[in-house]
């Protein structure tokens, strides 16, 4: 059956889906906003990607899972978990799923960028997002469902669902190695060059707002965040194996692409 006659379907069962599948206020809010493709899906790689039966690899929007093992590193807790429950959503609707495909459709490894829809029409990344199993990402200009997944995630950490349990959270002292971060600290300089805007923190990590993110945030607001405590999320870069770090440089770079990956804190 077509993903599109799977949604009308659907809205025939409204009250029902209500009821018996109503798991959190914002994944009833999280709709498509543009005609979907249909797909089969013949294997859920990890939390937030899959690979069709068509031969594309698709690396849900909004969405980034706790890493697998690999390379002799082990699983990030919550990694096997967010696996098994994208594979149980995509299986509850036979494998096959509606594709919402990004303003940018393509990342730079060539997989295909969407959002994923299941037979009801419901988001798979903000199912994720509001169990816990996932950390909401913003990178511009796949932004359609930002605010609906953002409410997802907020519900879960209200709720201490999943990973929320123990927040992995970290202070910029903390980080050993590149990678997916969460990070708190104060911020004791903000410089503004060609480079964009920069919040230097207690620490050796440096937020970057490049040149080209500007647009996304409020430049003013940005300037006026030294001496408060923040929280940053987003990919970790060792500046370090780049040929060295010069003196009186932080050793990591956290590169913000979006204001929704960085929060103020009280």
């Amino acid at each position: 059956m077509a993903c599109s006659a799977l949604l009308r379907k659907a809205s025939l069962v409204g009250a029902f889906f209500v009821s018996a599948f109503y798991l959190a206020p914002a994944l009833a809010l999280c709709p498509p906003s543009g005609p979907l493709q249909s797909v089969q899906v013949q294997r859920v790689v990890d939390g937030d990607t899959l690979r069709l039966a068509d031969g594309r690899s698709v690396r849900l929007i909004g969405l980034n899972s706790p890493e697998l093992g690999r390379d002799g590193r082990s699983a990030e807790p919550y990694a096997e978990a967010a696996r098994r429950r994208l594979d149980e959503l995509v299986s509850a609707s036979g494998r096959r799923i509606g594709l919402q495909l990004g303003r940018e459709a393509r990342d730079r490894y060539g997989r295909t960028l969407a959002h994923g829809f299941d037979a009801r029409g419901r988001n798979l990344e903000a199912q994720l997002l509001a169990e816990g199993l996932g950390y909401l990402v913003a990178i511009a200009p796949n932004l359609a469902l930002l605010d609906c997944q953002r409410a997802a995630e907020q519900q879960a950490r209200q709720a201490h669902a999943g990973l929320w349990r123990q927040p992995p959270l970290r202070s910029p002292q903390q980080l050993s190695r590149g990678g997916f971060a969460l990070v708190r600290g104060r911020v004791e300089r903000v410089e503004r060059n060609g480079g964009g805007v920069w919040l230097e923190l207690d620490g050796p990590l440096v937020l970057q707002v490049a040149p080209k993110a500007l647009a996304h945030f409020d430049v003013q607001r940005l300037q006026r965040l030294a001496g408060m405590r923040v929280e940053a999320r987003g990919w970790v870069v060792d500046r370090s194996r780049r040929g060295g770090v010069k003196p009186g440089k932080a050793r990591w770079l956290l590169p913000l692409s979006h204001e929704a990956m960085l929060e103020v804190l009280r």
